[in-house]
């Protein structure tokens, strides 16, 4: 699905979506980064967290699961799947579970220090001299 209809989901989230989205959007969740209505390949994921490969679908029964849900698994996605009615009335096991699921699921990008390269070696330390001893 195109960026074009991505946007047009945005402007009509359904109750649910605006309740989830208030905790997840902008790092608020843990400081996890989340996307809304977000094409990934040839789908539109309700909220995606790439860093952890997550995906949330909120339903009320419009998603044709098994297609969706092979294709994400296959692209190495988690999938959490809520009940539009379940958000509204129990938002705070919601909010559980994602949490609970954030916790098991390593990033998967390398993290900011991974990056870095090693110190430089002090005086004396690296390379040996490429003089023959005497």
């Amino acid at each position: 699905m195109s960026l074009t209809q991505a946007k047009a989901l945005r402007k009509e989230m359904t109750d649910a979506e605006y309740r989830i989205w208030y905790f997840l959007r902008a790092h608020r969740f843990g400081g996890v980064k989340f996307k809304r209505q977000v094409p990934v390949g040839p789908y539109i994921a309700d909220f995606a967290c790439f860093d952890r490969k997550l995906i949330i679908e909120l339903d009320g029964g419009q998603h044709a699961e098994s297609a969706r849900d092979a294709w994400f698994v296959a692209q190495g996605f988690q999938i959490l799947r809520f009940w539009n009615n379940d958000v509204l009335k129990n938002t705070r096991a919601v909010l559980e579970a994602i949490s609970a699921t954030l916790v098991k699921v390593e990033a998967k990008s390398p993290s900011p220090g991974s990056l870095r390269s090693p110190p430089s070696p002090t005086r004396g330390e690296g390379k040996q001299s490429m003089r023959q001893p005497r």
